[in-house]
């Protein structure tokens, strides 16, 4: 439904970006599921969730054909603080590109399993945008000011193992092995002490995450300036035509 399909076995709940065609790409409606899907983890019988994405990419980001992206900024900080505040471990199964929205959504997580194939990247600036779903807030706390400035301003693209050399993910592990390797972790996590889990949540977060929610609201105003500027337009068309984009500031 929309973009997202899930499942309930055994304590784990298994929610998909389920949009390969478009690299699992968002747009408002999806993210909206995606909320709702996450939510479904507050009850009793969940114990994990695991976010995945379908086909070979986790996600590439926002979805720049402009259909169904109204509030699309609001719906992906709602999906961020769900993901933060969850009372159950939220572990991000990362094959292939975890790029714009779809880096902030894995970085939300409380653990990353990625593939030594997949990589990272926040292409905003390759657009004329800024980042969005609060990783101005996530990607310093994780891997410190510096490199998190690389990644904002150079686009740069960065390999699964140096996002684990960086601190930025938790797991490591060769293509062949990470189904077994996430669904291993996520059965780990499934049979501990989940109220346990819930405090060690909610005090990393007071201590590493404080100033998220205004972060994120800076990001989601940033946007809304920056959607109207040429530079954007340019971006886009750029995007779309496959060529480097020539951007005059404006």
């Amino acid at each position: 439904m929309n973009g997202i399909s899930s499942s309930l076995d055994g304590g784990v709940l298994r929610i998909a970006l389920d949009r390969p065609e478009k690299l699992n790409a968002v747009n408002t409606p999806m993210l909206q599921e995606l909320r709702a899907r996450i939510d479904d983890g507050a009850d009793a019988s969940v114990r994990v969730v695991t976010l995945t994405g379908a086909g070979r990419a986790f996600c590439s980001g926002g979805d720049l054909t402009g259909a169904d992206t109204d509030d699309a900024a609001l719906a992906a900080n709602e999906v961020v603080q769900a993901v933060v505040t969850h009372p159950k471990p939220v572990v991000a199964g990362v094959r292939g590109a975890a790029a714009g929205f779809g880096c902030s959504l894995a970085l939300a997580c409380d653990l990353v399993v990625a593939e030594r194939s997949a990589y990272f990247q926040l292409a905003f600036t390759r657009i004329g945008l800024m980042l969005d779903g609060g990783a101005s807030a996530l990607l310093p706390a994780a891997i410190g000011r510096a490199r998190a400035a690389r990644m904002a301003l150079l686009a740069e693209r960065i390999s699964a193992a140096t996002a684990f050399e960086w601190g930025m993910i938790s797991h490591l592990v060769n293509d062949d092995d990470f189904d077994a390797q996430l669904e291993s972790l996520a059965q780990a996590l499934a049979t501990g002490p989940t109220r346990s889990y819930q405090w060690i949540k909610q005090a990393m977060a007071a201590s590493t995450l404080a100033e998220l929610s205004q972060a994120q609201t800076l990001e989601a105003e940033g946007q809304e300036a920056l959607v109207h500027t040429s530079d954007f337009r340019e971006g886009v068309r750029a995007f779309r035509q496959r060529r480097k984009p020539v951007f005059r500031g404006c």
